[in-house]
């Protein structure tokens, strides 16, 4: 995983980011992690950069393309479920798992909206993925306000 720089990062942001490196690094079968605001941008993500084109590509364990790629199909299937979850006045939608032959995705909401997803492994204990999911969702929800959404969106903007 490459860190994104946290210099300039208010102490919010900053232990936003290295909960997110925590969660990839130290949960087994773990490719990638994003976290995305109610509009669908991206905020967070376990591999900001790009590759640059002179150098070879490395192997990549996350979606084809880049991390915005996990965003998106994060936001979309958050949009997908919390129309489904309207349709059959099933309440607001608190995690959802797409289990696929070569990996599985998770989303989980967080309070203001926003959606904490991971692109696993197909062997994952999704157990543990989904309690270590629940343990950033409970530290980052209440620090998730709009000036730090701002601060992380121009962070990422940076970063690319």
């Amino acid at each position: 995983m490459t860190a994104p720089s946290t210099f300039g990062l208010s102490t919010e942001a900053r232990n936003l980011h290295w909960l997110l490196s925590n969660l990839v690094e130290e949960v087994p079968g773990v490719h990638s992690v994003t976290v995305v605001s109610s509009d669908g941008l991206m905020l967070l993500s376990s591999d900001p950069g790009h590759h640059n084109a002179a150098e070879p590509a490395a192997p990549q364990n996350g979606p084809r393309g880049s991390s915005a790629d996990l965003a998106t199909i994060v936001s979309g299937i958050g949009s997908l479920t919390v129309g489904a979850a309207k349709l059959m006045d099933g309440g607001g939608v608190k995690q959802t798992m797409v289990a696929m032959e070569e990996g599985s995705v998770f989303v989980m909401s967080i309070s203001d909206g926003s959606l904490l997803g991971v692109h696993a492994a197909p062997d994952c204990d999704m157990g543990v993925i989904a309690y270590h999911m629940a343990l950033f969702v409970g530290r980052a929800g209440h620090v998730l306000t709009p000036e730090l959404r701002s601060e992380l969106r121009k962070s990422m903007e940076s970063a690319q």
